[in-house]
């Protein structure tokens, strides 16, 4: 299994929310956000990601939006 490089993952991560303990990890993130029906917070745009919502619903309202 590769080694996990949380402190370049932590470089590419647009997470704003800063008590994470998951910041680096992309696999533990995305294994906790799925568990709770939302995205991590580097498949949002910047502005959505400032509000929180990881949602899919809002994933998707947020790309209809865009195009």
């Amino acid at each position: 299994m590769a080694e996990c490089k949380i402190e370049q993952n932590k470089q590419n991560c647009n997470c704003t929310y800063e008590p994470c303990a998951r910041k680096g990890m992309c696999c533990e993130c995305l294994q906790y956000h799925w568990q709770q029906g939302q995205l991590p917070a580097c498949i949002f745009p910047a502005d959505a990601e400032k509000t929180y919502d990881r949602s899919i619903e809002n994933f998707i309202k947020t790309y209809q939006k865009r195009n």
